[in-house]
């Protein structure tokens, strides 16, 4: 507004407010506050003229028209401003998030859970969370190396106590060694910790049969989830039929569809086939690619494998079969492995995407885009709550790379003692280091041995399991020697049942 066109308030349209607690603005008629001075009248300006500003019509219009929070007047006379913040002005993609592992049930079991500690009678006496992988929370015991490991990290004045074993202050020590400062309290590089990541490294190499992996390709993410949110966020792109579509199996984990929800982009649903214990099919590939080419443009294609929440493992021809379809289709595979080390069905094999996809030769190896995913919050080290996982990203542009080295940089770094749990994973206790017993008793526990341990501490129980008579490969008992019939018999089958009952809700 230019100086000609303002007009000023002097001393005759503007009325001094006297001092004191009536102080304030009365209305635009005049009237008194309680109390307040007669005299003292609203702040008002001469009427503007037609040849006044431009801003004249703005300002005459109300304030929802203008799109400005509407005031509204409090019960003590006090304008108050509505919400900037509601639930019509939030990001409407955040609305459409849905995760069902965390939802409604989840929040009344809680609700459930604190009524039962209040005294409140229910029709039974306590709540088993089975809703989500929180292997911990449901009573699996720490692995001892790691946490002894993490306790010297995060507490080095502890590396002189002679209780710790040596291997464990050996391992702790390096670690410490690669943070800054020495400390697991620093910031670490964007993409993790060095000597992690060339641990991940080796490991992956010694997994896949010796199938080169370059540490440059490894970045150490907080938990598998973020590296997978971060590639969907660098594969979302256009808008309407020309958005991103990403394909994913379902039944499938529901961090996918709350992903591509918050994102904005177009979820493709194919189906496992449930007949056929889960497996994957690729004419159902097919037609869920051709059918989503008619509103989106499919990009990504998701695998779980083995599979969440359906348990199946695919077999080595199947997932040739699905880089061939990535390869001809030009989609970028994803692969959530996260379960790798929970395959126990006999005949069954986990087999890593990379490793096959270097097996197929050049044609595949040196063109398909890859990213795998692993964690440290699944199988025997069910470690949930320090978030520690990695991505390995093959044949990725170089100049994307750039663009999520600087995606990550956004975040900092994931957290250390997470990086530093996930090296404990790919670098365990090796034969002839002084914690291996120990930690090959914890990790190779047989299901019947497990069992049997765990009715001994809960009941007080002591059966034998089956494996000390010999038993089918895939299949685990136990044995108990049965008591003529009496009074402590029917007792003693009770507590086994009822026993039996919790932990395969528990396990199952």
């Amino acid at each position: 507004m230019s100086a000609a066109r303002m007009q000023v308030l002097s001393s005759r349209n503007v009325r001094l407010l006297s001092r004191g607690r009536n102080e304030v603005f009365a209305g635009r008629s005049g009237a008194q506050r309680p109390g307040g001075d007669p005299r003292t009248r609203s702040l008002t300006c001469p009427p503007l003229s037609s040849s006044s500003s431009p801003g004249r019509a703005l300002s005459s219009l109300s304030a929802t028209r203008r799109g400005l929070p509407k005031e509204k007047m409090s019960e003590n006379g006090i304008m108050s401003r509505a919400k900037v913040l509601t639930i019509d002005t939030m990001n409407p993609t955040v609305k459409k998030v849905e995760y069902a592992v965390r939802g409604p049930i989840v929040q009344r079991a809680v609700e459930l859970e604190r009524e039962l500690s209040e005294g409140m009678k229910k029709p039974f006496a306590e709540v088993i969370k089975a809703n989500i992988g929180d292997a911990h929370a449901m009573g699996q015991q720490p692995i001892t190396f790691f946490r002894q490991v993490l306790a010297l990290c995060s507490y080095p004045e502890l590396l002189s106590d002679s209780t710790f074993p040596e291997d464990a202050k050996s391992r702790a020590c390096r670690i410490l060694q690669s943070c800054g400062g020495n400390s697991m309290g620093s910031y670490s590089a964007s993409q993790g910790i060095d000597s992690v990541r060339q641990d991940v490294a080796r490991y992956i190499e010694r997994r896949d049969g010796g199938v080169a992996c370059d540490p440059d390709n490894i970045y150490l993410t907080t938990g598998a989830s973020d590296g997978i949110v971060t590639m969907l966020k660098l594969l979302v792109c256009g808008e309407g039929t020309t958005r991103t579509g990403v394909m994913i199996p379902i039944p499938q984990y529901p961090l996918y569809s709350a992903a591509l929800a918050e994102l904005g982009a177009v979820q493709i649903n194919y189906f496992l086939n449930e007949e056929k214990c889960w497996s994957l099919d690729i004419t159902e590939l097919q037609r869920a690619v051709n059918e989503a080419r008619q509103y989106c443009n499919p990009r990504a294609l998701c695998i779980i494998n083995p599979g969440n929440p359906t348990g199946q493992v695919q077999s080595r021809q199947c997932i040739e079969d699905v880089i061939r379809f990535a390869a001809k289709e030009r989609l970028f595979l994803m692969a959530d492995e996260v379960y790798q080390d929970n395959v126990y069905a006999e005949g069954c094999q986990f087999h890593s995407f990379k490793k096959v996809l270097f097996e197929m030769g050049p044609e595949y190896a040196e063109t398909v885009e890859l990213a795998s995913f692993h964690s440290t919050s699944k199988c025997y080290m069910g470690e949930c709550g320090f978030r520690g996982g990695y991505m390995e990203i093959i044949n990725m542009d170089d100049e994307v790379k750039d663009q999520l080295t600087k995606l990550l940089s956004v975040r900092l770094c994931p957290p250390v003692p997470g990086q530093a749990l996930m090296d404990l994973v790919v670098n365990p206790p090796q034969p002839g280091e002084p914690s291996y017993g120990s930690f090959i008793k914890e990790t190779g526990q047989q299901p019947d041995m497990f069992y049997c341990m765990k009715m001994l501490e809960e009941t007080g129980i002591c059966l034998v399991p089956g494996s000390g008579f010999g038993q089918k490969d895939g299949t685990y008992h136990f044995r108990m020697t049965i008591l003529p019939p009496t009074d402590k018999l029917k007792i003693l089958l009770n507590k086994v049942k009822e026993f039996h009952q919790r932990f395969t809700q528990q396990y199952s």
